[in-house]
């Protein structure tokens, strides 16, 4: 947790420390001396003493669920530096929590740095996640965004190392989903896996098979598959799941669907710059179709 326990029951100091906590709490105790102090504390009941621990340890519970609580209000309204500042001052709490937290919002300021900055982030964020995964296997957020980063962190070394990688992008994605079922943008993600996987070069392809032997493989249909399982789990979530759907179906040669949900991406209500270039790339796709 963030903060660290009022006191530490060890050994034969046990009792010598819990009278230096009740010493805090009872101003009339602090000029006896400590074999007074512990007399006293044969007939105090051990409740008394489970209380007093009690307190401490929900004070502990009720401010870091402040301080999540702020993080993702922070999120919400995109101050991704503040929230980096208001984090990063725990990031070696061994909170798992805060960890994805604080790199969350280190992608996003990523893609706001400029590239040296930016490279620098993502492998500040990726280690943080690596840390956050050996405290904790079996959290979905921790999949989620170690994906998203090995993704980022691969590109950055190259066609190779993000041919290599895919093998592990797709597995974490796979294992938040078991995490959390039915989660729209998991199921888009791996959609857009998919998709990238069978939209290869021949080049790309050749470096495949030159790094496994036996490249990663799926298809348009898969990527189809995820994309309309996110959208109906949850309809119109994500301005680039409908792109995502519109770009599938034109490789699918449904040109009705593909309009469809192009249209759909075009005429979405832009919040930010990711539903902004959307808009854009649906309507380029619309007008050549």
């Amino acid at each position: 947790m963030l903060l660290q326990r009022l006191y530490r029951v060890v050994n034969s100091s046990r009792i010598l420390q819990r009278a230096v906590v009740l010493k805090s709490i009872y101003p009339a105790l602090k000029k006896e001396s400590n074999m007074q102090i512990i007399r006293k504390l044969t007939i105090i009941s051990p409740f008394t003493a489970m209380g007093i621990w009690g307190v401490a340890k929900n004070n502990d519970e009720d401010k870091t669920k402040e301080l999540l609580s702020e993080a993702d209000a922070r999120f919400d309204r995109g101050d991704y530096k503040s929230l980096y500042d208001l984090l990063s001052k725990y990031k070696d709490s061994k909170d798992v929590e805060i960890l994805w937290r604080l790199s969350r919002a280190i992608y996003k300021m990523s893609e706001m740095a400029s590239d040296v900055e930016a490279r620098k982030l993502i492998y500040e964020g990726h280690d943080l996640l690596r840390t956050a995964l050996d405290i904790q296997e079996d959290h979905y957020a921790v999949h989620k965004w170690i994906s998203i980063f090995l993704n980022s962190k691969s590109i950055l070394e190259g066609t190779k190392a993000h041919i290599r990688e895919s093998y592990n992008i797709k597995k974490h994605m796979q294992r938040a989903l078991e995490l959390k079922p039915g989660d729209a943008m998991l199921l888009y993600m791996l959609g857009c896996w998919c998709y990238e996987i069978s939209n290869l070069a021949w080049y790309q392809r050749k470096i495949a098979s030159v790094v496994f032997g036996e490249p990663p493989t799926s298809s348009f249909e898969e990527a189809l598959m995820y994309h309309e399982n996110a959208e109906k789990a949850d309809p119109n979530f994500y301005s680039l799941n409908l792109l995502m759907l519109g770009k599938t179906y034109m490789k699918l040669d449904r040109k009705e669907d593909a309009i469809k949900y192009l249209k759909k991406a075009a005429e979405f209500p832009a919040k930010n710059d990711e539903d902004q270039k959307a808009k854009q790339e649906a309507q380029k796709l619309l007008s050549s179709i």
